[in-house]
């Protein structure tokens, strides 16, 4: 089960540094046709809106700032800690 926990450990870091690049890239204004950044900018996007549109549709916009990532990396900060707690206590 240690093993397991370390797992999930891993993949939501991995979804937190996906998160944190998608928060950089918006302020940089990189082409998405752009050889290199156009296919990493397409993987950050699809890997992270399926979990970030929902609370963009539940969060009213305010002054134009878009605050869905800082309450995806609470929730998913939450739903870790409980998912490691349950493995461990197994």
């Amino acid at each position: 089960m240690i093993l397991l926990a370390q797992i999930i450990n891993l993949l939501f870091n991995i979804f937190y540094l996906l998160i944190l690049a998608r928060i950089v890239l918006s302020f940089l204004r990189v082409s998405p046709y752009h050889p290199t950044w156009g296919p990493i900018m397409r993987f950050i996007y699809d890997v992270t809106e399926p979990v970030m549109a929902p609370v963009r549709r539940i969060l009213p916009p305010m002054s134009g700032l878009d605050f869905s990532p800082m309450i995806v990396l609470i929730l998913a900060g939450m739903i870790r800690q409980i998912l490691i707690q349950l493995l461990v206590s197994i």
